[in-house]
């Protein structure tokens, strides 16, 4: 089979908490681990996505609209869409499976998931990714 679930690759996740949300693989498991016998990955997603930004709002405004929420977490293969995007944040050294051990490791590797999204977000890169997923 064609490995095409690689790093960096945009996917919406279709189960469980955060169904209906956006992702960018950060590591792929294609045969599994000892804890999970089945094909999964390390995505790093959006929680909260920022809002709409315009011209007339003062900096203050276009900061807090600006805002990202991120989650890291790892998914079954069978749980996620790829889509044809690829989004290019380096979140390698930042984002490792053993980071979701422990809660501290975690709340970093968030905070400076979130510092990486917000920068690709100001850039105007990459726009469908940080918006809301319609119907």
């Amino acid at each position: 089979m064609v490995k095409f679930l690689k790093p960096n690759k945009a996917v919406i996740l279709l189960q469980g908490r955060y169904a209906g949300r956006k992702g960018v693989i950060v590591k792929a498991f294609d045969d599994g681990t000892r804890d999970r016998a089945y094909g999964h990955c390390l995505v790093a997603g959006i929680k909260k996505y920022p809002s709409k930004v315009i011209r007339k709002d003062s900096a203050k405004k276009t900061a807090k609209k600006s805002r990202v929420k991120p989650f890291v977490k790892l998914v079954n293969y069978q749980h996620l869409m790829p889509t044809r995007y690829t989004l290019d944040v380096d979140l390698k050294e930042v984002v490792t499976p053993d980071v979701l051990s422990s809660k501290d490791k975690k709340v970093t590797a968030l905070k400076e998931t979130k510092k990486r999204f917000e920068e690709r977000f100001k850039t105007g890169k990459n726009r469908w990714f940080f918006t809301k997923l319609r119907f």
